[in-house]
């Protein structure tokens, strides 16, 4: 969806602190959050993408000025009230459970089986893909009110596919629960073409993008 958190190309935030760049977390907090925020999926299978929808829904100030892996908790609490899974009454005042749960114990192998093990999302192909490597394409100049994963910067641009990835399940209908597949192309951007100030360069910027996000330029 277009909101606050779509921050590609945009200036004014300052500098990028990369004190920690190295580190996998800030704080042992921050393991913590990410812990807790990984653990509900042993509990329920929740799409990737229904997780970034709901996260990008954050209030813009609170979005900008909550610590990265607080969000994450936030989000996941708020998937899980929609769920049903936790009351709101429990989350916000402590209050006991309504009915006593006990998910099954996930062991500290499991969880690193479970982050480690590659997995392959690609399904079969629902149509033949309407491009191919070389075609010139325009992406759509409009988002939507739902989640998608075209950047604003490349929002009526024109690129190149330099690859077809095959079919993959579309974010924007996994946010909403609907499980659908579509061919998934590399596009290449001069980077002048995404960004003004940079016109001349013979840097390029590869995004991939699904079908639907294109069209013949």
């Amino acid at each position: 969806m277009d909101g606050v958190h779509d921050l590609g190309g945009r200036e004014g935030f300052g500098p990028i602190d990369r004190a920690h760049e190295d580190a996998p977390y800030h704080t042992p907090e921050d393991a913590r959050a990410y812990a807790l925020s990984v653990s509900i999926r042993g509990e329920r299978d929740y799409p990737i993408d229904w997780f970034r929808h709901v996260r990008e829904s954050i209030d813009p100030v609170d979005y900008l000025t909550r610590p990265y892996f607080d969000q994450w908790l936030q989000t996941v609490l708020a998937m899980a009230v929609d769920a049903g899974d936790v009351a709101l009454e429990e989350a916000t005042g402590g209050a006991r459970a309504r009915t006593p749960r006990v998910p099954a114990p996930i062991s500290a192998a499991d969880v690193r089986a479970m982050l480690t093990t590659p997995v392959d999302f690609e399904r079969p192909a629902p149509a033949p893909p309407a491009f191919a490597v070389g075609d010139r394409v325009r992406t759509a100049a409009r988002g939507h009110p739902g989640h998608t994963r075209l950047p604003a910067y490349a929002r009526g641009a024109v690129g190149a596919i330099v690859a077809h990835r095959g079919a993959h399940p579309v974010p924007d209908e996994g946010a909403r629960g609907v499980h659908r597949a579509e061919a998934l192309y590399t596009v290449a951007f001069a980077r002048g073409d995404l960004f003004p100030e940079a016109a001349g360069s013979a840097d390029r910027v590869h995004l991939d993008l699904w079908e639907r996000y294109l069209e013949r330029a």
